[in-house]
């Protein structure tokens, strides 16, 4: 059987796209209480998340980040079926950048130039670097392992966005916890830390995801 007859069989089968929604149902849901757990066990809130939430920069962080969160995991839930079209969801993975791109620009609008460099370097690009892709680890583990419940075409890019997915998560978390709030800041470090985990998601998703 050639691999367009077997891909076209899969895509057919009922059962195959309920157990693979199911799965990835689960997953959403274990992904978000296992970083979350993580989260609030090992890091928590930031000391001033009171006034902090009283600000504009604080709160669009939480924008961008469930904007990637949400607009991934809708991409994880088809990228698992074959034969599925993923066009027009690929181009909403676009709204969380285009978002985070329109506050650079008006940072960069209000703000003197000479605070540009501090800002964007900002205070805690190593937490970032290193809690982003840690809190991660979970929901990423949870979509991989509902993702063998289905038959993704291109192994290696449904675990990249298995990994875009999961970091979304943990970088919803990690922004609560940042008291770097500018996007400048955001718009370094945090695609940085993204990266790292969306690569991770590529290779464990070309291994694992073979079929």
């Amino acid at each position: 059987m050639k691999t367009d007859d077997l891909i076209n069989l899969l895509a057919q089968d009922a059962p195959v796209r309920t157990r693979i929604g199911k799965a990835l149902t689960l997953a959403v849901v274990a992904g978000i209480l296992i970083s979350g757990g993580i989260f609030f066990a090992a890091i928590g809130f930031r000391s001033d998340i009171d006034s902090a939430m009283e600000t504009v920069r604080f709160l669009f962080k939480f924008v961008v980040t469930i904007a990637l969160a949400v607009t991934a995991c809708a991409v994880v839930f088809r990228i698992g079926r074959p034969g599925v079209s993923l066009r027009i969801w690929g181009w909403m993975l676009l709204a969380a950048p285009i978002l985070l791109l329109a506050a650079v620009a008006a940072e960069l609008a209000v703000m003197p130039a000479e605070s540009w460099g501090a800002r964007m370097i900002g205070h805690n690009a190593r937490f970032c670097l290193t809690l982003i892709p840690l809190l991660s680890i979970g929901p990423l583990a949870c979509f991989l392992f509902a993702l063998r419940h289905g038959a993704p075409e291109r192994p290696g890019v449904a675990g990249a966005v298995a990994g875009l997915a999961a970091s979304g998560i943990a970088a919803t978390f990690y922004a609560s916890n940042c008291t770097d709030d500018s996007p400048l800041f955001v718009l370094l470090w945090y695609p940085i830390a993204i990266a790292i985990v969306t690569g991770i998601g590529y290779i464990l998703g070309k291994r694992i995801l073979r079929w």
